[in-house]
């Protein structure tokens, strides 16, 4: 390549290094602001008709815009894995700078040794953020339920269980929070009610919007279809961070990438068996594991699997292997798919009839 060049994202500002392999010319600064407009002017000098320009960054938040203008242009954009690149830094000698990341960037791309990750279509991306949307308003929804029956329980109200702050009678909560608790612990009762109102709004748009989704999505489709216990939400996380032509090589790569790898006894002692490694994307292990439950009914496919795991380890063990069975499944499947993965056989509802 001609131009190869590092880019380290921050919000305030873009610190770039990069070096012309035709005449050695190197060139490192930054753009401040850190935004659209700032990158695209500053992007204008490079022509790629004259020879191929290329630059690369991490993964981090903000990496979509960067990745999007330069695509624009022609340049091409390499996405790295940050913990496999801060890997390859290699011992610390001094300190950590925002120019020492965009050189490292820039050393890698140029010696073939960048760990690079998948950068997936504007659509796959659209797909992740509603997925991560619904998430964070049902971990806030949970939280708030949660919270109703601590300020009950404080002042010794006896309150329903979560699933009956969720869905219960509100008439018989009110009649609790009324009688038994002061001024401002119904204040506080009151208040987290009426935030769950509001939360549990978005949720049900959001919802309509994913299953519908979901349903007109080609991989979607096929896993719902030949993986039991996999749902219209749980297929298109898969789709979304799985699919795609060459994404793995081997299913225990996928298994990996979703950070469903169970840790074993080892000798130092700091590490408890059966938990997980808490990388990859937080939604789709949480999707997975609400498909694996779906292994302790009887009628179930892998019921024989799970009920043997769960006899010799515990319930939650077997849910964590049903689910690595899932992704391994899944991933053989998207592998077929390749890109065709991605195809939208039917389109959604329009997205002002579902999400305000």
């Amino acid at each position: 390549m001609s131009i190869v060049g590092g880019v380290d994202i921050h919000r305030k500002q873009l610190t770039f290094d990069w070096v012309d392999e035709r005449n050695g010319k190197w060139e490192r600064g930054r753009i401040v602001p850190a935004d659209r407009e700032r990158l695209a002017g500053w992007l204008a000098r490079f022509d790629p008709a004259d020879g191929p320009v290329a630059f690369a960054f991490e993964g981090g938040t903000g990496w979509r815009y960067v990745a999007e203008e330069m695509a624009r242009v022609g340049v091409v954009a390499h996405l790295a894995e940050p913990a496999e690149t801060s890997g390859l830094r290699g011992p610390k000698r001094r300190a950590k700078t925002d120019k020492a990341d965009a050189k490292l960037l820039r050393e890698l791309l140029a010696s073939g040794r960048l760990p690079e990750c998948y950068i997936p279509p504007a659509q796959v991306l659209e797909w992740r953020a509603m997925l991560e949307l619904y998430q964070d308003l049902r971990g806030q929804h949970t939280a708030w339920a949660q919270r109703i029956q601590a300020v009950c329980f404080h002042q010794g109200a006896t309150a329903p269980g979560q699933a009956g702050v969720v869905r219960g009678d509100r008439a018989r909560l009110k009649a609790i929070v009324d009688e038994l608790l002061t001024v401002f612990g119904r204040l506080q009762v009151n208040t987290a009610l009426a935030l769950m109102d509001v939360l549990a709004g978005h949720l049900e748009r959001l919802r309509r919007r994913l299953l519908s989704t979901a349903r007109g999505v080609n991989g979607a489709r096929v896993l719902m279809h030949d993986i039991y216990g996999v749902g219209p939400l749980s297929s298109l996380a898969l789709c979304a961070w799985l699919g795609g032509a060459d994404r793995f090589s081997s299913s225990r790569k996928a298994v990996r990438f979703v950070g469903l790898d169970i840790t074993v006894h080892s000798s130092d002692g700091k590490r408890s068996p059966g938990r997980l490694s808490r990388q990859g994307p937080e939604v789709l292990r949480w999707l997975l594991f609400e498909a694996a439950k779906t292994s302790a009914r009887a009628c179930a496919p892998g019921y024989d699997y799970y009920s043997a795991v769960r006899e010799r380890y515990d319930a939650n063990r077997a849910c964590l292997s049903q689910a690595r069975r899932i992704v391994r499944h899944a991933m053989h499947l998207l592998t077929e798919l390749g890109d065709d993965a991605f195809i939208i056989l039917a389109q959604p509802a329009a997205p002002t009839t579902i999400a305000r």
